[in-house]
Order: C-alpha cells, then sequence, then structure tokens
C-alpha cells in the first residue's frame, strides 16, 4: 500500500480534527478553563487521533500486502475471491462482492469460450477429414489416366493434401499427445516416406534426392515426424536454385543422433535466421518468392518438436541444413538387447 497515498486520503479527517480542536479550544476559553487542562485535553486527542490513524494504517497494510501477496502467488487470479478472507470492514464488503462477481462472470465467459472453442476445432477436424476424401479419391484418377494434365494435377493435388494436413496439425497442436502412437521407429522409414508424399513435386522442379541411408532408430511418433519433414521438404523446392538437390544423412554427439535435411538452395538470409520458427514470419525471401508463404509451417515444426521433444535447428551457410535432435534412449536398448 502507497504511504504517503494513504496519509494524503486523511487529510480531511486532520483538517476536521484541527476545526474540532479548535472550537473547542475558544469553548474552554471562553468559559474559564485554565491553560494547563485545555493543553492536556488537546495533547490526549492528539495522542489518540495518532494512535487510531497509525493503528489503522499498519492493520490495512498488513491486510492488503497479504493480499496482494496471495495475489502474485496465483496463475488464475480472477480466482482471488474464491480464496480470500471476507474482509471486516462495510466498504470492503462491497468490493469484495464485486470481486466475486466479476470472478463468475469470468469463469462463466472462460468456460463458454472453451466450449465454442472445442466445437470450432472439432468442426474443423471434421471438415479436414471429409475434404480428404475427395482429394485422395482425384489423386486415383489421374494417377489412373496418366497425361500432362494429370501430371499438373497431381502436383497440385500433394499441395492441396499438404496444406489440409497443416490444418488439422495446427488444431491439433495444442494438445498432440492425444494423438501419440510412440514407438520404436527408423528414420530412414520415415524419411522415404515423406519423399513419397511429395513425389510428384519433387519430379516436377526436378529435384535430386541424395539419401546417406543408415539404420538409426528413434523413439517418436512416425506420423508426426513425417509431418515436420514434409514442412522441410516442401521449403526446399519452394526456395531452390539450379539443379536442386536436397541431402538426408544423420549425425551422432552424445546422447543424441540427429537427421539432417540439407539442400542447395538460395538459403536462409542471417537476418531472418533467428525468427524463422516464429508464427507468421516469412522472411525476405518469403516475400520475393513467387509462390505464397504463410510462414505457419516451421512455425508448427517448432511446436510440434517442442511437444515431442526434438531438438530442431536450422543453418544457412552455402547450403541451408536443418537438424532434428533425438535424444537416444539407451536403458530401453539395454532392455531389448
Amino acid at each position: 500500500m502507497n504511504g504517503k497515498l494513504y496519509w494524503k486520503q486523511k487529510i480531511p479527517l486532520l483538517i476536521l480534527n484541527g476545526t474540532g480542536m479548535a472550537a473547542l479550544t475558544v469553548f474552554l476559553l471562553l468559559n474559564g478553563v485554565n491553560s494547563d487542562s485545555l493543553i492536556l485535553i488537546l495533547v490526549v486527542w492528539e495522542v489518540i487521533l495518532a494512535g487510531y490513524l497509525a493503528g489503522t494504517y499498519l492493520l490495512r497494510k498488513s491486510q492488503l500486502d497479504k493480499l496482494l501477496g496471495m495475489a502474485e502467488q496465483l496463475e488464475e487470479r480472477y480466482l482471488l475471491p474464491e480464496i480470500m478472507e471476507r474482509p471486516i470492514w462495510a466498504d470492503d464488503q462491497v468490493f469484495y462482492r464485486l470481486l466475486k462477481l466479476s470472478g463468475k462472470s469470468m469463469l462463466e465467459q472462460t468456460d463458454k469460450a472453451k466450449r465454442e472453442a472445442a466445437e470450432y476445432r472439432e468442426y474443423i477436424e471434421q471438415w479436414i477429414h471429409e475434404m480428404k476424401t475427395p482429394i485422395t479419391a482425384m489423386k486415383l484418377i489421374c494417377e489412373n489416366r496418366k497425361s500432362d494434365f494429370s501430371k499438373d494435377l497431381l502436383v497440385e493435388l500433394e499441395q492441396a493434401n499438404r496444406y489440409t494436413e497443416q490444418a488439422l496439425f495446427y488444431a491439433r497442436s495444442e494438445h498432440p499427445e492425444k494423438d501419440y502412437f510412440v514407438r520404436e521407429i527408423r528414420l530412414f522409414d520415415v524419411v522415404h516416406q515423406a519423399i513419397g508424399e511429395n513425389r510428384y513435386l519433387l519430379r516436377q522442379s526436378n529435384v535430386l534426392i541424395d539419401l546417406a541411408e543408415t539404420d538409426d532408430t528413434v523413439y517418436s511418433d512416425e506420423k508426426w515426424l513425417c509431418f515436420i519433414l514434409n514442412q522441410v521438404i516442401v521449403n526446399a523446392v519452394k526456395y531452390r536454385a539450379q539443379a536442386p538437390v536436397i541431402q538426408f544423412y544423420t549425425e551422432h554427439a552424445g546422447n543424441e543422433v540427429s537427421l539432417c535435411i540439407a539442400d542447395n538452395g538460395i538459403g536462409i538470409r542471417a537476418g531472418d535466421l533467428p525468427r524463422i520458427f516464429e508464427k507468421g514470419f516469412t522472411g525476405e525471401n518469403g516475400r520475393n518468392t513467387s509462390q505464397a508463404a504463410t510462414g505457419m509451417g516451421l512455425y508448427l515444426c517448432k511446436r510440434l518438436c517442442d511437444k515431442l521433444d526434438i531438438g530442431i535447428t536450422a543453418a544457412s551457410n552455402g547450403k541451408t541444413v536443418f537438424r532434428l535432435s533425438f535424444h537416444i534412449n539407451d536403458f530401453i536398448h539395454q532392455v531389448q538387447s
């Protein structure tokens, strides 16, 4: 509690008491009271007033400091009225009632917003699943009727499928643990799957794939990991240079194995590199390219990697390298062996 402000607010009370003391002094002098008795009466008045004001200040300061301490320890501060003691002062009880009413209103609005968000997310997920069916059907039709037109259409269908997958993963990224299926997977099996899902885009863009294949295995979710690789592959194709090449290889460091995805594209500006995982950030290359950049792909990759406990970093010096780092669980391997 601000002491200066407290005493400033007590100025009217001090003026009122000063006026009362002056009036009492005049009255007693007119009635022949001697000066010693008058001084004693005024001193007693001042002592009582000072004691009352000091005691009230210390009591209020203690109560309010305790209340502030409780509020600082709460994560949901709108729940403060639920844990604070009911005040004894009449005016404090009014504010306490107001806090209770505002807290109740906040809880009602929060629950309503959560329900609406959950319903909207469920609708989006259902819509995406429904959209995947015609996309898959169109891909099958194009694959069964090969032509130059169908090849171009297959590339667009792959892109449409990626956007629907991106929307689905964004909707689920808040609670991805509900969609986990963690098991031991071979890294290059997932690499082959991601390449297969982008085969028409890679073929149309004349991208050469260079695999330094190993038998390294990690414990993770195959579907989510494939989604992350898809985003990195699409970015490599989008910002490709002449004779584009994408390399996949692994590196070992301590108790980690890293899957590296390198490309010889136009690279990432040094000033943009620290921000590429920010939501909506496209960078200079993203703004200059003829293809639309949303800034969501790498943001989702980073978000999913944090949930899956996968380290993700990027470097761009002559070539762009994305590194996905996985912890090697020696205990599990020892038990299995």
